[in-house]
């Protein structure tokens, strides 16, 4: 009878053990990040009004694709015509299904980290537009120019850098590397200053309000971003998670090449295989420029 309740609880232990620890794993699971109400998933401008749209309009006027002139009309849940243009402009630059659909994949994409400087840029001779992403491909390249368009006068290809506001020694070989690989790709060196203060790029790790305007925003989100050509601000995330497993962190290398792009002129590219294509996975580091990005800063300094 003993052996028999003993092989009885055995086979329960043996039941009960994998569901338990699927439950604990589950539980233990981050969840994936949403930034948007998932209701909003199938929404278009056939749904006039669709509760939470703002922070929909807030993330596209952020990057560029929709004017700024209204903030009234944007503070509203109204999908309309600007609305629709503005994603099926995200969604082009996005390599995603242009619809104009708020689809899944379209919210998932806006909710991944990415770099803080917005998409939109101007090209040789073009004003800027606000309201307008004027993309250009040259010779089937898909690079843009910052949008300010400053670039570095003739004179200054030999750029100091530095840290400031006790940037974390580990990182330094880090950024330096990064700098490596820009020279080793372009007509520019790259020294570090002997004297912070007059560096040309200054990197530094920030918190929330920094000073510039461009608040970061905590973990995930905005992980880094570049003031331009010129400025030379680089900033990066602090609150965000640079050290330890690689599947579980942001690698730094990767968004210092693409940080100090941005301070050599560059905007973001519609490649996603470009260092400087605007969002950022955990565990698929980037550390050798693209056809791409080396075709855009030959096309804002000569080859």
């Amino acid at each position: 009878m003993a052996s028999k309740l003993c092989l009885q609880l055995c086979l329960l232990l043996a039941f009960i053990t994998p569901h338990l620890t699927s439950a604990r794993h589950l539980h233990n699971r981050k969840p994936s990040p949403f930034l948007f109400p998932k209701h909003l998933i199938g929404s278009s401008k056939n749904d006039s009004i669709v509760e939470g749209i703002h922070k929909v309009k807030a993330y596209l006027q952020r990057y560029g694709y929709l004017s700024n002139e209204n903030e009234k009309k944007l503070s509203t849940d109204a999908f309309d015509d600007d609305l629709e243009s503005a994603i099926k402009s995200y969604q082009k630059f996005s390599n995603l299904k242009v619809s104009g659909v708020l689809d899944r994949e379209t919210l998932q994409q806006m909710s991944r980290p990415r770099c803080g400087v917005r998409d939109t840029y101007v090209s040789v001779g073009q004003q800027e537009h606000e309201n307008k992403n004027t993309n250009i491909e040259i010779g089937g390249s898909h690079y843009t120019f910052y949008y300010n368009h400053v670039t570095w006068p003739a004179e200054r290809r030999h750029l100091s850098y530095g840290f400031i506001h006790d940037f974390p020694p580990q990182h330094v070989d880090t950024v330096r590397r990064a700098f490596q690989t820009w020279e080793d790709n372009t007509k520019f060196s790259f020294f570090l200053s002997p004297r912070v203060q007059t560096a040309d790029i200054l990197v530094s790790f920030e918190r929330g309000e920094h000073g510039d305007h461009e608040p970061f925003d905590g973990e995930g989100g905005i992980l880094a971003h570049s003031l331009g050509a010129v400025d030379g601000r680089v900033h990066f995330d602090a609150d965000d998670r640079w050290e330890g497993d690689p599947m579980e962190r942001y690698d730094l290398e990767t968004l210092a090449l693409h940080e100090i792009g941005h301070a050599l002129g560059l905007g973001h590219s519609s490649s996603s295989l470009a260092i400087m294509w605007a969002y950022m996975y955990k565990g698929f580091p980037k550390t050798r420029l693209t056809i791409d990005d080396i075709e855009g800063i030959r096309a804002l300094y000569g080859s």
